[in-house]
């Protein structure tokens, strides 16, 4: 027998036959989600009472990633909550990054611009510029 094939064999064992720790790893690796799907109206109310309960900037931004996670676009009341949130903590990087995942969430310009008519005095009353506003291309 050679010497190469001696080494091999005990590699090839292991390998035909099925270990333990590989059905460990399979069973860690399993995701265990809910079936609960929440209606807009839900996600609405559940969304709005979690940020006016944001007690600290982690919560507002966890809070924020996960409104942003659905597939859907947080209704204006939702953002509104969103933004005061924000500055109640007194944060205004993340008030201002609203506006920009919320440009990358809808799917056209002008659901954009609908959204800045609907939040224009929530922006005013609490001086969020947005990032376009503060960096304007120059021609």
């Amino acid at each position: 027998m050679s010497f190469s094939l001696r080494l091999a064999r005990p590699t090839l064992r292991a390998i035909a036959r099925p270990g333990m720790t590989s059905t460990a790893t399979r069973a860690a690796g399993m995701r265990f989600y809910s079936d609960d799907s929440l209606s807009y109206e839900e996600f609405t109310k559940k969304y709005e009472k979690e940020f006016d309960e944001a007690y600290d900037l982690y919560e507002v931004q966890r809070v924020l990633n996960n409104a942003f996670a659905y597939d859907l676009v947080p209704a204006p009341t939702v953002i509104e909550r969103a933004l005061k949130a924000a500055r109640r903590v007194n944060d205004y990087a993340t008030a201002s990054r609203v506006f920009e995942a919320l440009r990358y969430k809808v799917e056209t310009r002008s659901q954009y611009d609908a959204y800045l008519a609907e939040l224009k005095d929530v922006r005013e009353e609490l001086g969020i510029t947005l990032h376009e506003e503060l960096f304007e291309k120059s021609e």
